[in-house]
Protein backbone atom coordinates (compact mmCIF):
# COMPACT_ATOMS: atom_id res chain seq x y z
CA UNK A 1 0.00 0.00 0.00
CA UNK A 2 1.33 3.40 -1.00
CA UNK A 3 1.99 6.00 1.70
CA UNK A 4 -0.01 9.19 1.77
CA UNK A 5 0.79 11.50 -1.15
CA UNK A 6 3.06 14.42 -0.26
CA UNK A 7 1.42 16.68 -2.87
CA UNK A 8 -1.47 16.48 -5.31
CA UNK A 9 -2.26 18.74 -8.23
CA UNK A 10 -1.85 18.97 -11.98
CA UNK A 11 1.05 18.67 -14.39
CA UNK A 12 0.68 21.16 -17.21
CA UNK A 13 2.46 21.30 -20.57
CA UNK A 14 1.02 24.15 -22.63
CA UNK A 15 -2.67 23.19 -22.97
CA UNK A 16 -2.15 19.56 -21.96
CA UNK A 17 -2.99 18.92 -18.29
CA UNK A 18 -3.17 15.80 -16.17
CA UNK A 19 -3.76 15.23 -12.44
CA UNK A 20 -0.67 13.89 -10.64
CA UNK A 21 0.52 13.00 -7.16
CA UNK A 22 4.00 13.25 -5.63
CA UNK A 23 5.45 10.65 -3.26
CA UNK A 24 8.87 10.94 -1.58
CA UNK A 25 11.31 8.62 -3.38
CA UNK A 26 13.51 8.25 -0.29
CA UNK A 27 12.77 7.42 3.33
CA UNK A 28 14.54 7.22 6.68
CA UNK A 29 11.83 5.14 8.36
CA UNK A 30 14.09 2.08 8.63
CA UNK A 31 16.89 3.98 10.36
CA UNK A 32 17.48 3.21 14.02
CA UNK A 33 16.35 6.18 16.10
CA UNK A 34 16.90 6.87 19.77
CA UNK A 35 14.83 8.88 22.20
CA UNK A 36 16.22 10.89 25.09
CA UNK A 37 15.24 9.24 28.37
CA UNK A 38 15.73 9.69 32.10
CA UNK A 39 18.40 7.11 32.96
CA UNK A 40 17.05 6.77 36.51
CA UNK A 41 13.35 6.25 35.73
CA UNK A 42 13.56 5.04 32.11
CA UNK A 43 10.91 7.60 31.15
CA UNK A 44 11.12 9.56 27.93
CA UNK A 45 12.17 13.20 28.25
CA UNK A 46 10.07 16.10 26.99
CA UNK A 47 11.70 19.18 25.53
CA UNK A 48 10.66 22.67 26.54
CA UNK A 49 11.40 26.09 25.09
CA UNK A 50 13.29 28.25 27.57
CA UNK A 51 14.04 31.97 27.47
CA UNK A 52 17.80 32.29 26.94
CA UNK A 53 18.05 35.25 29.35
CA UNK A 54 15.52 34.58 32.11
CA UNK A 55 15.67 30.79 31.99
CA UNK A 56 11.88 30.64 32.29
CA UNK A 57 9.80 28.15 30.31
CA UNK A 58 7.98 29.84 27.40
CA UNK A 59 4.38 28.74 26.83
CA UNK A 60 3.00 27.98 23.37
CA UNK A 61 1.03 31.22 23.06
CA UNK A 62 4.23 33.22 23.77
CA UNK A 63 6.27 31.69 20.99
CA UNK A 64 6.99 33.79 17.90
CA UNK A 65 9.46 34.18 15.06
CA UNK A 66 12.28 36.70 14.82
CA UNK A 67 15.12 37.48 12.43
CA UNK A 68 18.47 38.39 13.96
CA UNK A 69 19.59 41.71 12.44
CA UNK A 70 22.55 42.10 14.82
CA UNK A 71 24.00 40.17 17.75
CA UNK A 72 21.12 39.55 20.15
CA UNK A 73 18.76 41.95 18.34
CA UNK A 74 15.75 40.50 16.55
CA UNK A 75 13.01 41.82 14.29
CA UNK A 76 9.80 40.10 15.29
CA UNK A 77 7.77 38.72 12.39
CA UNK A 78 4.07 38.14 12.98
CA UNK A 79 2.20 35.12 11.66
CA UNK A 80 -0.06 37.32 9.54
CA UNK A 81 2.96 39.03 7.98
CA UNK A 82 4.42 35.68 6.98
CA UNK A 83 1.13 34.59 5.47
CA UNK A 84 1.02 37.80 3.42
CA UNK A 85 4.26 36.97 1.58
CA UNK A 86 3.69 33.22 1.22
CA UNK A 87 3.01 32.07 -2.31
CA UNK A 88 -0.46 30.79 -2.95
CA UNK A 89 -0.36 27.17 -3.97
CA UNK A 90 -2.30 26.78 -7.20
CA UNK A 91 -1.61 23.03 -7.19
CA UNK A 92 -0.20 23.18 -10.69
CA UNK A 93 3.24 22.13 -11.89
CA UNK A 94 3.68 24.35 -14.92
CA UNK A 95 6.51 23.18 -17.19
CA UNK A 96 8.62 26.18 -18.25
CA UNK A 97 11.14 24.54 -20.59
CA UNK A 98 13.17 21.44 -21.39
CA UNK A 99 16.93 21.14 -20.99
CA UNK A 100 19.52 18.45 -21.83
CA UNK A 101 19.94 16.06 -18.91
CA UNK A 102 23.74 16.51 -18.67
CA UNK A 103 23.41 20.29 -18.25
CA UNK A 104 22.00 19.95 -14.72
CA UNK A 105 24.86 20.15 -12.23
CA UNK A 106 24.47 17.36 -9.64
CA UNK A 107 25.13 19.85 -6.85
CA UNK A 108 21.73 21.38 -7.54
CA UNK A 109 19.84 18.09 -7.05
CA UNK A 110 17.94 18.07 -3.76
CA UNK A 111 15.03 15.73 -2.93
CA UNK A 112 13.57 13.12 -5.31
CA UNK A 113 9.85 12.38 -5.67
CA UNK A 114 7.91 9.84 -7.68
CA UNK A 115 5.27 11.48 -9.87
CA UNK A 116 2.33 9.25 -10.76
CA UNK A 117 -1.07 9.83 -12.40
CA UNK A 118 -3.76 10.69 -9.86
CA UNK A 119 -6.58 8.54 -11.15
CA UNK A 120 -7.34 7.42 -14.70
CA UNK A 121 -8.78 10.70 -15.99
CA UNK A 122 -5.49 12.11 -17.28
CA UNK A 123 -3.63 8.88 -17.91
CA UNK A 124 -3.31 9.49 -21.67
CA UNK A 125 -1.96 13.02 -21.15
CA UNK A 126 0.52 11.73 -18.56
CA UNK A 127 1.79 9.05 -20.96
CA UNK A 128 2.12 11.57 -23.81
CA UNK A 129 4.25 13.96 -21.72
CA UNK A 130 6.39 11.08 -20.39
CA UNK A 131 7.02 9.47 -23.77
CA UNK A 132 7.76 12.80 -25.47
CA UNK A 133 10.52 13.43 -22.93
CA UNK A 134 11.88 9.92 -23.53
CA UNK A 135 12.12 10.58 -27.26
CA UNK A 136 13.88 13.92 -26.78
CA UNK A 137 16.07 12.72 -23.86
CA UNK A 138 15.39 16.02 -22.13
CA UNK A 139 14.43 17.02 -18.62
CA UNK A 140 11.52 19.32 -17.88
CA UNK A 141 12.04 22.28 -15.57
CA UNK A 142 8.96 23.44 -13.71
CA UNK A 143 7.86 25.37 -10.63
CA UNK A 144 5.74 24.13 -7.77
CA UNK A 145 4.83 25.43 -4.31
CA UNK A 146 5.82 22.95 -1.60
CA UNK A 147 5.43 23.85 2.09
CA UNK A 148 4.70 27.50 1.22
CA UNK A 149 7.94 27.86 -0.79
CA UNK A 150 8.25 27.88 -4.54
CA UNK A 151 10.62 25.15 -5.69
CA UNK A 152 12.15 24.39 -9.06
CA UNK A 153 11.75 20.73 -10.04
CA UNK A 154 13.49 18.69 -12.72
CA UNK A 155 11.11 16.10 -14.17
CA UNK A 156 12.31 13.11 -16.16
CA UNK A 157 10.93 9.73 -17.24
CA UNK A 158 11.53 6.78 -14.92
CA UNK A 159 10.00 3.48 -15.94
CA UNK A 160 6.24 3.92 -16.33
CA UNK A 161 6.24 7.08 -14.24
CA UNK A 162 8.16 10.30 -13.76
CA UNK A 163 10.89 11.32 -11.34
CA UNK A 164 10.59 14.88 -10.02
CA UNK A 165 13.68 16.17 -8.21
CA UNK A 166 13.61 19.50 -6.41
CA UNK A 167 16.56 21.71 -7.28
CA UNK A 168 18.54 24.07 -5.08
CA UNK A 169 18.70 27.73 -6.03
CA UNK A 170 22.03 29.22 -7.10
CA UNK A 171 22.45 31.02 -3.76
CA UNK A 172 22.23 27.66 -1.94
CA UNK A 173 25.21 26.13 -3.76
CA UNK A 174 28.67 27.15 -2.57
CA UNK A 175 31.37 28.11 -5.04
CA UNK A 176 33.98 25.36 -5.36
CA UNK A 177 36.77 27.90 -5.85
CA UNK A 178 36.34 29.02 -2.25
CA UNK A 179 37.51 25.55 -1.23
CA UNK A 180 39.82 24.49 -4.07
CA UNK A 181 41.79 27.69 -4.64
CA UNK A 182 44.47 26.89 -2.03
CA UNK A 183 45.07 23.30 -3.17
CA UNK A 184 48.69 22.99 -4.28
CA UNK A 185 49.69 21.38 -7.58
CA UNK A 186 52.39 18.80 -6.79
CA UNK A 187 54.55 17.24 -9.47
CA UNK A 188 53.21 13.75 -10.11
CA UNK A 189 55.13 11.42 -12.40
CA UNK A 190 53.44 9.91 -15.43
CA UNK A 191 54.20 6.42 -14.10
CA UNK A 192 52.18 7.09 -10.92
CA UNK A 193 49.18 8.31 -12.90
CA UNK A 194 49.35 5.26 -15.18
CA UNK A 195 49.53 2.91 -12.17
CA UNK A 196 46.54 4.65 -10.60
CA UNK A 197 44.66 4.32 -13.91
CA UNK A 198 45.35 0.57 -13.96
CA UNK A 199 43.96 0.30 -10.42
CA UNK A 200 40.82 2.15 -11.53
CA UNK A 201 40.44 -0.25 -14.47
CA UNK A 202 40.80 -3.27 -12.17
CA UNK A 203 37.99 -1.95 -9.96
CA UNK A 204 35.63 -0.88 -12.76
CA UNK A 205 32.02 -1.89 -12.08
CA UNK A 206 28.40 -0.86 -12.57
CA UNK A 207 26.55 0.99 -9.84
CA UNK A 208 24.33 -1.23 -7.72
CA UNK A 209 23.06 0.36 -4.51
CA UNK A 210 22.06 -3.04 -3.09
CA UNK A 211 25.73 -4.03 -2.84
CA UNK A 212 26.42 -1.32 -0.26
CA UNK A 213 25.69 -2.25 3.33
CA UNK A 214 25.05 0.34 6.01
CA UNK A 215 27.43 -1.26 8.50
CA UNK A 216 26.77 1.32 11.21
CA UNK A 217 23.01 0.80 10.96
CA UNK A 218 23.47 -2.98 11.12
CA UNK A 219 25.69 -2.57 14.19
CA UNK A 220 23.06 -0.35 15.86
CA UNK A 221 20.31 -2.90 15.24
CA UNK A 222 22.51 -5.69 16.65
CA UNK A 223 23.36 -3.55 19.67
CA UNK A 224 19.70 -2.81 20.43
CA UNK A 225 18.77 -6.47 19.99
CA UNK A 226 21.51 -7.61 22.39
CA UNK A 227 20.64 -4.99 24.98
CA UNK A 228 16.93 -5.83 24.76
CA UNK A 229 17.73 -9.51 25.40
CA UNK A 230 19.71 -8.61 28.52
CA UNK A 231 23.17 -9.36 27.14
CA UNK A 232 26.20 -7.44 28.36
CA UNK A 233 27.94 -5.39 25.70
CA UNK A 234 31.72 -5.51 25.76
CA UNK A 235 33.67 -2.57 24.39
CA UNK A 236 35.99 -3.39 21.50
CA UNK A 237 39.43 -1.81 21.40
CA UNK A 238 40.14 -0.05 18.14
CA UNK A 239 43.42 -0.96 16.46
CA UNK A 240 46.10 1.70 16.68
CA UNK A 241 46.74 3.64 13.51
CA UNK A 242 50.08 3.02 11.84
CA UNK A 243 52.33 6.05 11.78
CA UNK A 244 54.93 4.58 9.44
CA UNK A 245 55.44 6.33 6.12
CA UNK A 246 54.55 4.41 2.96
CA UNK A 247 56.03 5.31 -0.42
CA UNK A 248 53.29 6.46 -2.78
CA UNK A 249 54.83 4.55 -5.67
CA UNK A 250 55.11 1.37 -3.55
CA UNK A 251 51.50 1.77 -2.46
CA UNK A 252 50.35 2.08 -6.07
CA UNK A 253 52.35 -0.95 -7.19
CA UNK A 254 51.18 -3.14 -4.32
CA UNK A 255 47.57 -1.97 -4.75
CA UNK A 256 47.71 -3.07 -8.38
CA UNK A 257 48.82 -6.52 -7.23
CA UNK A 258 46.02 -6.60 -4.68
CA UNK A 259 48.38 -6.63 -1.70
CA UNK A 260 48.79 -4.26 1.19
CA UNK A 261 51.99 -2.25 0.82
CA UNK A 262 54.73 -3.14 3.24
CA UNK A 263 55.26 -0.41 5.78
CA UNK A 264 58.71 1.00 6.18
CA UNK A 265 60.07 0.34 9.66
CA UNK A 266 60.42 3.39 11.82
CA UNK A 267 63.96 4.70 12.04
CA UNK A 268 65.74 3.66 15.20
CA UNK A 269 66.75 6.50 17.47
CA UNK A 270 70.46 7.30 17.75
CA UNK A 271 70.54 6.12 21.36
CA UNK A 272 69.69 2.52 20.41
CA UNK A 273 72.92 1.60 18.55
CA UNK A 274 75.03 3.28 21.22
CA UNK A 275 73.30 1.23 23.90
CA UNK A 276 73.88 -1.94 21.89
CA UNK A 277 77.61 -1.11 21.50
CA UNK A 278 77.97 -0.46 25.22
CA UNK A 279 76.31 -3.78 25.99
CA UNK A 280 78.67 -5.53 23.57
CA UNK A 281 81.77 -3.91 25.10
CA UNK A 282 80.62 -4.84 28.61
CA UNK A 283 80.22 -8.49 27.60
CA UNK A 284 83.69 -8.58 25.99
CA UNK A 285 85.32 -7.13 29.10
CA UNK A 286 83.62 -9.77 31.27
CA UNK A 287 85.01 -12.54 29.02
CA UNK A 288 88.59 -11.13 29.31
CA UNK A 289 88.26 -10.84 33.05
CA UNK A 290 87.07 -14.45 33.21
Amino acid sequence: MLPRAYWKGSLKLSLVTCPVALYPASTTVERTRFHMINTETGNRLKQQMVDSETGEVVEKEQKGRGYEVSKGEYVQIEKEELEAVQLESNHTIDIDNFVPRDEIDRRYLDSPYYMVPDGNAGLDAFAVIRDAMKDQDRVALARVVLSNRERIVAIEPLGKGLLATTLRYAYEVRNEEDFFADIKTPKISKDMVELASHILDSKAANFDASKFEDEYENALKALVKQKASGKTIKSVEKPAKADNVISLMDALKQSLKGKAPAQRPARASRTEPRTAKKAGRSTARQRKAG
